[in-house]
Formats: C-alpha cells, sequence, structure tokens
C-alpha cells in the first residue's frame, strides 16, 4: 500500500509541476498578481508529493519489501542498513527520483529564501524549474516506474553491485545530483531574466548563491567519486577521464566558468549575455551527463540504464531544454545593453580570460567524451580517447588559467596595470622559479618529467601571489598593528577565494607529484617475503579468510617496516559477495604528508606459492583531497557572505527605514 501511496504522490506532483509551468508564466504576461501567486504554493505543495513518494520508496528498501521490483533487483536482506538505503538511489530508477527530489528542494528552497525576489523574475523562475520538472517526471512514470509491483514477490532480492556497496559511493551521489540539479535553477533564473528582458547587478547578486551552492556540493560530488576509485578499484589511480567521469566534470567546468562570470556582472554591469549563455551551457552539461549513464550509449559502473527507449526519452528532454534555450536566448540576448565596458588589461579582463580557457577546456573535454561515440555511430570505426590526449590538450589550458588566478585579484576593476602586480609579485616569480629548479634538480634533471618543475613552480606561484594579495588586502606591511581588525572585516567572501585559490595550489602540487613520480610493484609474493618500494619494506605475513556480514574476504596482513623498523601493520582484502556473487577489492592505504603506501592483494599463484600483490607509493596523493577540501571550504565560505544571500542588502535597507521613521 505504501508502494502505491508512493506512486500516486508522483502523479499528483505532476499535476501540481503542469500548474506551475504555466498559470505562473501566464499571470507575469498578463500582469496578474494572483496567478503570479501561485508558484509559490505549487513550487511547495510539488516539494511535497516528491518527498512522500521518495520516502516510499525508502521505506521498501528498509524493510525489504520484494514485493517492489526496484527493490528486488537491487537489494538483499542481508545488506547493512547503511547499504540497504543507498540502494534507493543505486540504481536508474532510484536515481532518477533521487534527481527529481532534489530539483523539488531547489524550487521550494527559492520560495522560503527568495523572498526579497522580485516577483515578476521568481514567478518566472519556479515556472521554468517546474517546465523541468514536467519533463523528468513524465520520463520517470512512463518509462521507469520506482514502485512496479512484482508478482510473486520472491523470498529474497538479488542484491546491490558490490562495487556501489562502499560509503564514498553511498554519498558520493546525492552530492553529485545536488551540483547536477543545483545549475538547473541557475538555468531558470537565466531564462526568466530573458524571458524578463532585464539583466542587472541585482539579477547576478541573486543567481550567484544558488549557482554557488551547486558547485560546492559538485566538488564534493567529484571528489567523493575519485576517492571511491581511488581505494575501491584497486589500480592506485583516482582519475581516469572515463565519460562518465567527464560528464559530471564539463558542469563543473562550465559552473566554475559562470561563478567567476556573475562576478563581473554583478560589480560591472558587464558580460551579461556571455553569463547567461553559460548558466544554459552548464545546465545543459548536466542534462547531458544525465543522459550518458542512463541510455545505453556507455558501458561504465557508473551508468545506470542500458535500454535505448529510455535514452530516446531523455534525448528529447535534452532537445527541447538546451535547443529551446538557445532560440529564446538567439532572440532575446542581442536586445541587453552591454553595460561597463573594461580595458583588456583589468580586473574583468582577467575573469574574461578565466572564461574562456574554461570554456575551451569544457568544449575539449565534450570533443574527447562524444567524438569516439559519434565515430562509432557513423560506422567510422572503434575509436579510443583516453587519458594521453585530454592530458596533452586540457591541462595545458588550465597552466596559464592557474597563472593567472595569482595577478587576476590583484588587478584594478575597468583599466588595470599589469606591470605594478608583476612588480609586487616579483619576489614570488623569483621563489617560484627557484622552487621549479629545486624539483628538477632533486629528480636527476632530465631523468624525470620535464613538466614537474614547471608544475611545482606554478603552485608555488599561485599559493604565494594568492597570499600577497591578503597580505596587500589587509595591510600586513603597509599596517601591521591593524591588520588583524582588517582581516576579521574582509568579506566572507573573499576568505573564501583566498581559500580556493590556494586549494588549487595545493591540487596542483599532489596533481604533479603523483602523476611523475608514482612507484609500482607488481608480483607474485610468497608468506614471509619483502618488497621495496616508495623506501618502505612490505612483508607478507598471512593471508586468511574472513567472513563479513554478506560476504567472504581473503585478508591479507603486511608488515610495514623502513630502515629496518617496523611502523605498521596494513591488511587489504579481496572480497566475494554472496549476491550478487562478485568479487571486489579494497585496498589498505597508509597516509603521510609525502604519500600514500598502497597495497593490494590479488588472486593467489599455485604454481608460485604466493599471492598477486600489486604494491604502489603514490607521492603527494592527501595533497589533492586537502586541495579539493579547502576548494569545497572555500565555496561554502563565500556561500555564507551576507552579500550572497538573496535579498540581504534589501532588506537590512528596509529595516533602516524603519527605524529611522
Amino acid at each position: 500500500m505504501i508502494a502505491e501511496i508512493g506512486h500516486f504522490a508522483l502523479i499528483l506532483a505532476l499535476c501540481v509541476a503542469m500548474v506551475q509551468a504555466v498559470v505562473p508564466l501566464m499571470g507575469a504576461r498578463r500582469g496578474q498578481a494572483s496567478w503570479m501567486a501561485v508558484a509559490e504554493p505549487a513550487s511547495a505543495l510539488q516539494f511535497l508529493f516528491i518527498a512522500v513518494a521518495f520516502a516510499a520508496l525508502t521505506n521498501a528498501y528498509v524493510t525489504s519489501d520484494f514485493s517492489v521490483m526496484n527493490v528486488a533487483q537491487n537489494s538483499h536482506t542481508e545488506k547493512p542498513m547503511l547499504y540497504k538505503v543507498a540502494g534507493v538511489w543505486g540504481n536508474h530508477e532510484g536515481s532518477l527520483l533521487l534527481w527529481i527530489t532534489i530539483l523539488a528542494l531547489f524550487g521550494f528552497a527559492v520560495t522560503l529564501f527568495g523572498r526579497n525576489l522580485p516577483i515578476g523574475l521568481k514567478c518566472r523562475a519556479l515556472a521554468v524549474q517546474a517546465m523541468i520538472a514536467v519533463g523528468f517526471l513524465l520520463f520517470i512514470l512512463l518509462t521507469s516506474n520506482p514502485f512496479a509491483r512484482l508478482e510473486p514477490p520472491p523470498l529474497d532480492g538479488s542484491g546491490l553491485n558490490p562495487m556501489l556497496q562502499d560509503p564514498g559511493l553511498a554519498f558520493h551521489p546525492p552530492f553529485l545530483y545536488l551540483g547536477y540539479v543545483g545549475f538547473s535553477m541557475a538555468f531558470s533564473f537565466a531564462i526568466a531574466a530573458l524571458l524578463e528582458g532585464r539583466v542587472d547587478a541585482a539579477w547576478a547578486r541573486w543567481v550567484r548563491p544558488w549557482t554557488l551552492a551547486a558547485w560546492v556540493f559538485l566538488t564534493g560530488g567529484i571528489i567523493l567519486g575519485s576517492w571511491w576509485a581511488y581505494y575501491t578499484l584497486g589500480w592506485g589511480g583516482w582519475w581516469f577521464w572515463d565519460p562518465v567521469e567527464n560528464a559530471s566534470f564539463m558542469p563543473w567546468l562550465a559552473g566554475t566558468a559562470l561563478l567567476h562570470s556573475a562576478i563581473v556582472v554583478e560589480k560591472r554591469d558587464a558580460l551579461k549575455s556571455w553569463t547567461i549563455l553559460l548558466a544554459i551551457v552548464a545546465f545543459g552539461f548536466s542534462l547531458l551527463g544525465t543522459f550518458l549513464v542512463r541510455s545505453g550509449v556507455l558501458t561504465s559502473v557508473h551508468a545506470f540504464a542500458t535500454d535505448p527507449a529510455r535514452g530516446v526519452f531523455i534525448l528529447l528532454l535534452l532537445v527541447l531544454a538546451v535547443g529551446g534555450s538557445f532560440m529564446l536566448y538567439a532572440m532575446r540576448a542581442p536586445a541587453m545593453k552591454m553595460g561597463g565596458l573594461f580595458a583588456p588589461l583589468s580586473r574583468e579582463g582577467s575573469l574574461l580570460l578565466n572564461n574562456v580557457l574554461l570554456s575551451t577546456g569544457a568544449a575539449t573535454v565534450l570533443l574527447g567524451t562524444l567524438y569516439p561515440l559519434i565515430a562509432d555511430a557513423l560506422n567510422l570505426g572503434k575509436v579510443t580517447v583516453g587519458p594521453p590526449f585530454f592530458n596533452s590538450v586540457f591541462l595545458p589550458l588550465m597552466a596559464p588559467m592557474a597563472a593567472m588566478m595569482a595577478v587576476g585579484p590583484m588587478m584594478a576593476w575597468k583599466r588595470g596595470d599589469l606591470a605594478g602586480v608583476l612588480g609586487r609579485l616579483k619576489f614570488v616569480a623569483a621563489i617560484a622559479l627557484g622552487a621549479g629548479l629545486l624539483v628538477w634538480f632533486l629528480q636527476g634533471g632530465s631523468a624525470g618529467p620535464w613538466w614537474t618543475g614547471a608544475g611545482f613552480a606554478l603552485a608555488v606561484w599561485l599559493g604565494l601571489g594568492t597570499l600577497v594579495d591578503l597580505a596587500e588586502r589587509i595591510g600586513l606591511i603597509d599596517a601591521p598593528a591593524e591588520a588583524l581588525g582588517r582581516a576579521a572585516r574582509l568579506p566572507r567572501s573573499t576568505w573564501g577565494m583566498v581559500l580556493a585559490h590556494f586549494g588549487v595550489a595545493v591540487f596542483i602540487i599532489g596533481l604533479t607529484a603523483s602523476a611523475a613520480w608514482t612507484e609500482e610493484r607488481i608480483q607474485t609474493q610468497k608468506i614471509g617475503e619483502t618488497v621495496m618500494v616508495g623506501g618502505y619494506g612490505v612483508t607478507l605475513k598471512a593471508v586468511n579468510d574472513v567472513p563479513g556480514p554478506n560476504y567472504m574476504a581473503h585478508r591479507a596482513t603486511f608488515e610495514i617496516s623502513r630502515n629496518g623498523k617496523v611502523i605498521d601493520v596494513m591488511e587489504p582484502e579481496k572480497r566475494v559477495y554472496r549476491q550478487p556473487p562478485r568479487p571486489i577489492t579494497t585496498a589498505a592505504i597508509r597516509s603521510g604528508i609525502i604519500g600514500d603506501l598502497y597495497v593490494v592483494i590479488g588472486d593467489p599463484d599455485p604454481a608460485k606459492d604466493g599471492h598477486v600483490t600489486r604494491l604502489y607509493f603514490n607521492p603527494c596523493i592527501p595533497w589533492l583531497w586537502a586541495g579539493a577540501g579547502l576548494l569545497i571550504l572555500g565555496g561554502t565560505i563565500s556561500l555564507l557572505d551576507r552579500r550572497h544571500r538573496v535579498g540581504a542588502p534589501t532588506r537590512a535597507h528596509a529595516r533602516g527605514r524603519r527605524a529611522r521613521a
């Protein structure tokens, strides 16, 4: 009965979304305030119905109701409770319901926190959000019903893919979807602005917090996915340019460009058409990613569905949403006023360069991701576009962008003095050059990759340049006695920028070192045998069978020594799950500031009376996670800035006028 309630709630949500998509728009066109007022209660009601449906499916998983086909196919009574709940979104139908739930949540959040938004802009944005909801609700009801019954119900379920039974994968999809779907709110505001015919600094102020929130969540989702791939797949890497990885990376790149472009709209009333276009493109990439993982065109552990009919439906949604948006943009964008002018050498110019490089990078990733699919569809042969292409094309685009990140914040608005900024950074340049030469010398010169020195020099340049900018803002050199007070008065968005830019510098160090100096040892190792890797002695002491809650594991015990002294014991596992019966590798990782010792146990090798083992030393991998953490922290702190809260300035002024009256 609860499953039928959930199904009926989705139908009611579809009806409400249709009303929300039509009535407020008609009211805005005719100037009918009562019709426009329908948007807010409809948004709340739509979220309520969809939340009921999501709760109903979650209840079916928690109680192991195998009369629901979705639960029978993706759950099992022996699964730990965390993975029963995670199983709700560990499949196509459930993940689509999570997608729709988050979509409704963002619309409801606008009704709660956007009370000072102009009524015309708000009702149009909520109507556009409802149009997206109508498309996805039709998709789930017509092709992907999560509440379909199974008669007769089986005694037990088929279980969840063991690779998804992991804490990283339990939280990765919700964060990723909060990012994906969060860009729908920026998209809705952009379409609302096109319909209204007005884009100004106030619009940028309203749209930035929603974009920033989506960007923070998407960053977290991508990093959680990389962390999961790193310690679960057992290959020692954290990014492989997998097409589904790229599907989440493309909207992140477009969203990063959108964030910086919106700053120019807010501060200088410029780049308005470009910012609208980026909002459309960022959400378009999100829809493209949704299509790729649900259409059957990709084979990946990340992919949810292989039914071409579903792919056609969502492709139609993609064409209607993005194609219709581009048509509206083509009609309305030329009428927008250009806004403030600026010289190429200015802060606006540096942000524009940032946008161009990010957009070109996103286009490069798009080309590399789609070209093999297009070639296959046109019978041009099987084409593989892998890491060598992306590393040789994408990374060189990002290097000048990272270099400009140290210079741009120090440039003046409208017209900057590049020579003056570079003069203030001359000592930073000298230290960065020295750091690059030192790294090149320590690796033995040309004995190692030439680009390691360049990577470290770039990281030092960006990191120290960011700190110099902060020191100048708080007057640390000119007025050190007042620096602490000025630091406390800095806007949170400034602190967020400093942390995020410094986080990129830390990330570059981890990226460069791990790509250049990773050590790998693969061998058949006997009990008692020691293998050296990264200066560590790794001795296989024992391999035992250990039962888990829903699997059996071969657990190896490795003794780790350094300079002849035992410093740790590591226990990787090779698990075989009972339902579905599938093996999975769980690595053991010893993290330190200089890198990770990464140990994997493989299959037994009776011919050599040992076990296959894979040992890696991955330099500076923790710097990757630390840099990503600083990015997320910086974005979160910026989001807490009062100026980024929708309507905050207007509300404060209104209170001041009432107090004076």
